[in-house]
């Protein structure tokens, strides 16, 4: 038996590990011949790519989101100077796939938010840099793309923007525990959210972001009645998820430092994150998060001492859906925190499992580990006995958190499972691994390990009015 895997290939069932060779092209292989006999750089010719024409309006739709003053990049893409100094260190980037940064696996369109470049975009570039990277006539520059601020949600200018009421002083050195910051929203009415992105104040120092919104009781409001318990007999509804409750199991947290800002109780719904590579989160169309009057934010702020001091106000952007969306949408996550990784040891499976009580749709996956995650493996089991690959991640990278968002929802029936499993290398053969010596298990800092899955859905049996088109 096989099984058919969203991402367009044929797998043998639970074989998890296996991964799909990429293959190369027979005409790269011949250019890469062919230019290594070449004493120089080929000259340039008519058909020759230009920066002006054929390599700016590429850069500027897939790179200068971050690759821009003041974004993230570390040198912007704007201007043919700034690019013609990185013209070798683009090429390689570009061409090997490093750039931009996509690491799951599978053909283009099972992701909305694929960030990766056409064949066609990817060889433009590479023919322009190896051809003498020519500027061309900079009449034929497109217009430049337009940041007018550094929200890029809302035209860059959200419709709300909240942050931290006091800054906090992050240390040169050392370990920092969790810092918890309670922003109250001050809204009077239920607000839906199309997009929402996070704002460090001090970047370099900001692991993760995570926002949980609470509505604390009216202290007016009429006590609410308890709904009334199910018929002598009556089957009881079933929970929207099943978890696996071994799996959800973590060790206790260490006693903290200070008590300053110590996680309130309740924090709340999960309902935004920020991580390296990942700070705004355009919902789909069709859906939007409800943000409820009264809401408190709770911001969960993960510092990383960076050799020098700095002081950190982080800030959350939202943006207003212009009406009431079908689908309410609801952020969540389930992990596995009872693992050991043995000092030493590469290769290291660990699995974790979401099963459905009622009808569920997801819209996105979050696979989430820290320096020693070196993959990631989703597969889809239905009620039916027929199984999918539905996420690979082959190469996962701290540094670039993504959000894999479904081009096509998934429809998952009840009964069904969503099993992950992630790959560990706690050997010294992984350049990133903070210490080969220690057993690791569970735990907060990027040391320690998790095995997370983010992920968003919507209940379709919960739908707010028909869907567009009906």
């Amino acid at each position: 038996m096989f099984l058919r895997s969203r991402l367009g290939r044929v797998t043998r069932p639970h074989s998890v590990g296996a991964r799909v060779a990429q293959a190369v092209g027979l005409s790269f292989v011949v250019l890469a011949v062919a230019v290594a006999f070449k004493p120089q750089r080929l000259a340039a010719r008519p058909a020759d790519p230009t920066f002006a024409e054929d390599v700016a309006p590429i850069l500027y739709k897939n790179c200068a989101g971050c690759h821009r003053p003041g974004g993230i990049g570390p040198f912007s893409v704007l201007d043919y100077d700034t690019v013609n100094a990185h013209v070798d260190q683009i090429r390689d980037a570009v061409d090997q796939g490093i750039m931009p940064p996509w690491h799951a696996d599978g053909p283009h369109g099972v992701f909305s938010n694929d960030r990766r470049l056409s064949d066609a975009d990817r060889s433009t570039i590479v023919r322009w840099a190896d051809a003498g990277a020519k500027p061309g006539d900079m009449k034929d520059l497109p217009p430049q793309p337009d940041y007018p601020s550094k929200w890029t949600i809302g035209g860059g200018r959200p419709d709300l923007i909240l942050g931290m009421n006091e800054d906090f002083q992050v240390p040169a050195s050392g370990t920092i525990d969790y810092q918890y910051f309670r922003i109250p929203t001050n809204l009077t009415e239920d607000k839906w959210v199309q997009a929402i992105e996070i704002m460090p104040g001090a970047r370099e120092v900001v692991h993760h972001v995570l926002v949980y919104a609470y509505v604390p009781p009216s202290p007016s409001a009429a006590p609410q009645t308890p709904p009334a318990a199910p018929a002598a007999g009556a089957p009881r509804p079933q929970p929207v998820f099943i978890f696996n409750r071994a799996e959800e199991t973590t060790p206790p947290d260490p006693p903290r430092q200070d008590s300053l800002h110590a996680p309130p109780r309740p924090m709340g719904t999960l309902i935004a994150s920020m991580a390296p590579g990942m700070s705004t989160q355009v919902f789909p169309e069709g859906t939007a998060l409800r943000l409820r009057a009264g809401t408190v934010l709770t911001f969960q702020m993960h510092y990383t001492a960076h050799g020098h001091a700095m002081t950190d106000r982080t800030m959350i952007g939202f943006k207003f859906a212009n009406e009431m969306p079908e689908e309410e949408i609801h952020a969540a996550a389930f992990i596995n925190g009872a693992f050991t990784l043995p000092a030493g040891a590469k290769d290291i499976p660990v699995t974790a499992t979401l099963a459905t009580g009622q009808p569920v749709r997801i819209w996105g996956l979050l696979p989430h580990t820290h320096l020693r995650g070196v993959r990631w493996h989703y597969e889809l089991q239905k009620p039916d006995g027929t199984s999918e690959v539905i996420l690979d991640v082959p190469h996962y990278d701290f540094n670039w958190q993504t959000y894999y968002m479904f081009a096509t929802p998934l429809d998952l029936p009840a009964g069904s499972k969503i099993v992950s499993t992630a790959w560990y290398d706690n050997s010294t053969t992984n350049k990133h691994n903070p210490d080969p010596t220690k057993d690791v298990h569970w735990g907060d800092q990027t040391w320690e390990e998790m095995q997370y899955t983010g992920f968003l859905y919507t209940i379709p049996s919960r739908r707010l009015k028909p869907a567009s088109g009906q």
